[in-house]
């Protein structure tokens, strides 16, 4: 029954009476009371339809509510509260969408347990390379500062000027030594990371045989980036030469204003280098991964930076700091005891165990932090491509069919080429454009 306002049953046909013609059902008999249904008196019969009858073929207005029982995606009926999000796809050691820090820092952990013979075994290599200048520097300079805390002998200026000159050499040495393998050491993490995004491992024989072909184009990075941080250097050792030469330090006030000239400076350098190692950041992954040169990898980096500049520059900052904070819980015991060794024990043998400690404490430091800083500027990589260029949906497709296969193939290496992004795909496919879809797999066969 119906009560005259709502819609009318269906008929024995099923077709619902409230559909226009000519797909309506016919017009309803008339021994059935449209209105509301009514108890009529004892022996009184209805004599035909209602003055409220429906006109033959009635049609409900359009209603903007939705049927009994909808709800959509990702919501539940009221009374039961909002429905989780699907779960994003996770092969890997990322979920394959937009990364927060928690995953930048889970997915860098599980990089190094997932490969930690290549991982590690590259960054020990890295490590001790970076760490064998300092260690001989600071060996040479503890028999001057032995010299020094002994009140009977004379302390020579020449002397102590000499250790002071063997012990920062050693550390610039060490410093320029890891910028350099520090560098390179993160193009051979990032082609790990590539694979290990799709749960695939790598062998480090199988990560340099990939990369070495990019070496040449990684020390062009490492090349300009020098230029770079060393100009301003060059500019404030001008300054301050200019200034002693002049005669303008001989004074308190000239040396006053000297050092106020130069910690202005450094703290202004300070700021410059943080900027530019942020907008350079992914310039080796994109040497590695898109095949891209120097120039084109640095403008690459410049570009996925752009949008999103004060984020990556946090998280590289908090990145530093958990790196520091690691690095001297591993190195400071090993640094001490070898400290000891070297001002309280005499001869060659007590030189050579104090350089012996400094190294050990200064390889198993840098052997975790260095694949943690790698980690990390490789995923940020990856959470910038998937923000600007939809490049998630590269990856889940690759991931979904490689799943399908059960294995992960050699070839999930190319999708990190630039023209296997979402974006290039759409403008590929899209009318006028001369490219064919076909062509970004080649082109990426090509680049890689």
């Amino acid at each position: 029954m119906s009560d005259g306002h709502g819609s009318t049953p269906e008929t024995p046909s099923g077709w619902a009476t409230e559909q226009p013609p000519p797909y309506g059902a016919p017009q309803a008999s008339p021994w059935t009371a449209p209105g509301p249904q009514q108890d009529a008196p004892q022996g009184t019969a209805q004599q035909g339809p209602s003055p409220q009858a429906h006109p033959p073929y009635p049609q409900q207005p359009y209603s903007q509510q939705p049927p009994p029982g909808y709800a959509p995606q990702g919501y539940a009926p009221p009374g039961y509260g909002p429905m989780p999000h699907p779960p994003a796809l996770r092969p890997g050691i990322i979920p394959l969408r937009p990364l927060g820090l928690g995953d930048i820092l889970d997915g860098t952990i599980k990089l190094v347990r997932s490969n930690p013979k290549a991982v590690l075994g590259l960054s020990a290599v890295a490590a001790l390379l970076a760490t064998i200048p300092v260690a001989v520097g600071q060996a040479f300079s503890f028999d001057s500062m032995r010299a020094s805390l002994d009140s009977s002998t004379p302390v020579e200026t020449s002397g102590l000027y000499g250790s002071l000159v063997a012990q920062y050499s050693g550390l610039f040495v060490s410093m320029a030594i890891s910028f350099v393998v520090v560098t390179l050491l993160t193009g051979v993490l990032t082609r790990i990371l590539g694979r290990a995004v799709f749960g695939g491992t790598m062998t480090a024989g199988e990560a340099w045989r990939l990369t070495r072909g990019r070496v040449p184009a990684l020390f062009g990075v490492v090349a300009l980036m020098a230029v770079i941080m060393l100009v301003p250097l060059l500019v404030l050792g001008g300054v301050v030469a200019a200034m002693i030469v002049s005669g303008a330090t001989e004074s308190s006030g000239g040396q006053a204003a000297l050092v106020a000239v130069t910690l202005v400076a450094l703290v202004l350098y300070l700021g410059y280098a943080l900027v530019f190692k942020t907008w350079f950041a992914f310039a080796a992954p994109a040497v590695v991964l898109e095949g891209r040169g120097p120039i084109d990898a640095m403008r690459r980096s410049w570009h996925l930076v752009t949008g999103d500049f004060w984020r990556v520059l946090g998280i590289l900052l908090l990145t530093s700091v958990i790196v520091v904070f690691v690095a001297g819980i591993l190195e400071v015991p090993f640094s001490l005891i070898g400290s000891l060794f070297g001002l309280l024990g005499e001869g060659a043998g007590a030189a050579i165990a104090a350089a012996v400690l400094i190294v050990v404490g200064g390889t198993l430091g840098a052997m975790l932090t260095y694949p943690f800083e790698a980690g990390v500027a490789g995923l940020l990589y990856a959470d910038r491509r998937m923000r600007s260029e939809a490049f998630d949906l590269v990856l889940q497709t690759a991931a979904i069919e490689q799943q399908r296969q059960g294995w992960v193939h050699a070839s999930a290496d190319e999708l990190w080429h630039p023209s296997n992004s979402a974006s290039s795909a759409s403008s590929a496919n899209s009318p006028g454009s001369a490219t064919s879809p076909g062509s970004a797999s080649s082109t990426s066969s090509a680049g890689s």
